[in-house]
């Protein structure tokens, strides 16, 4: 699809990098140190992609908001010190590395992160595994509203000068798949993340990707379609 500038847009938690432990200590360490008893662990993992207020506000549906703002603050500072111990690091996702490299070298492709994470966790975790470089634009809970909402694509949109139907958004959540939805983009869903793969596709997945060595046939094929759809209405037009 030479010529057509195509965006594809990464959520980052447990899509490219593998945050799950990380994230569980920090939580559990945050609702200690308020006297709150803690959750399931994967309860605490649904609400990855959300931006943390609004994460922690469902969480803790019942609380009144001076208890919200303590352990929102006590989760940032937990995550902070939790980033130095060797068991709790987070690990790109195999496969990831090589799907970023061939994405970087295609033609007319621009890549870009969409993320609940806040611009220094984002930049924090990019310079770890050697990614700072690879992103045009970096959206996160502290430049837009919480996915679902589209602010995080449109913004990149303005960024790039993407079009939102040459856009694809790659992550593991119906929030991200609502957010692809919302924004005129497309979506496509991992399935080794945080939200079940049934939940992707209801949500508007186009599909789920099984492992990130599928990434370069389910782009090809996206593009395939969005080239036969311009060659059509050019047909039409003439």
């Amino acid at each position: 699809m030479s010529g057509e500038l195509k965006l594809v847009l990464f959520d980052c938690d447990g899509t490219l990098v593998d945050s799950q432990h990380m994230i569980v200590a920090a939580m559990n360490e945050a609702f200690t140190q308020n006297g709150l008893e803690l959750l399931p662990r994967g309860e605490v993992l649904s609400i990855v992609g959300l931006s943390l207020e609004n994460a922690i506000a469902a969480l803790l549906p019942a609380q009144d908001p001076v208890t919200l703002a303590r352990v929102t603050e006590a989760y940032r500072d937990a995550f902070t010190t939790l980033r130095g111990r060797p068991d709790l690091h987070e690990p790109l996702f195999e496969g990831a590395q090589e799907a970023l490299d061939w994405l970087r070298n295609e033609e007319d492709v621009l890549l870009g992160i969409v993320t609940g994470k806040s611009q220094k966790g984002l930049r924090n975790i990019l310079a770890l595994h050697g990614l700072s470089d690879y992103f045009i634009t970096l959206q996160t809970a502290d430049d837009a509203p919480s996915k679902p909402h589209p602010g995080m694509i449109e913004r990149a949109l303005g960024e790039t000068g993407a079009r939102a139907d040459h856009t694809v958004i790659i992550g593991d959540t119906s929030y991200d798949m609502l957010m692809a939805q919302s924004a005129g983009a497309h979506g496509l869903g991992v399935a080794w993340g945080y939200h079940e793969p049934a939940a992707l596709s209801a949500s508007g997945a186009r599909r789920i990707l099984q492992h990130f060595g599928e990434t370069q046939e389910a782009l090809g094929t996206l593009w395939s379609e969005w080239q036969g759809k311009a060659q059509s209405r050019k047909e039409a037009a003439e």
